[in-house]
């Protein structure tokens, strides 16, 4: 499923019109993007976590020449999932 899937679901749940099922599923991606770049963690609970994860630089080798690089130190998202979701799963 994508965007556009999950507004049809939406739509489709809800009953309102597909131009706001959309808005809601853009919103609700931006806010969680928002979060994440200030360094918040997003918590839903039954569902799971958005969180970053800050990565040190270390030392690599390119696969292709063999010759050692160095890596810079990053920030990534990260998603734990929650029990319910887990369980669902399965």
């Amino acid at each position: 499923m994508n965007k556009s899937g999950l507004a049809e679901a939406f739509h489709g749940k809800l009953g309102c019109t597909k131009k706001m099922a959309e808005d809601a599923v853009e919103t609700i991606f931006d806010t969680i993007m928002h979060s994440l770049s200030k360094g918040d963690e997003v918590s839903i609970a039954g569902f799971g976590a958005f969180v970053t994860k800050k990565r040190s630089a270390r030392m690599g080798v390119n696969p292709r020449t063999g010759q050692k690089i160095s890596i810079p130190a990053t920030t990534t998202p990260k998603f734990r999932a929650g029990k319910a979701l887990k369980d669902a799963v399965k």
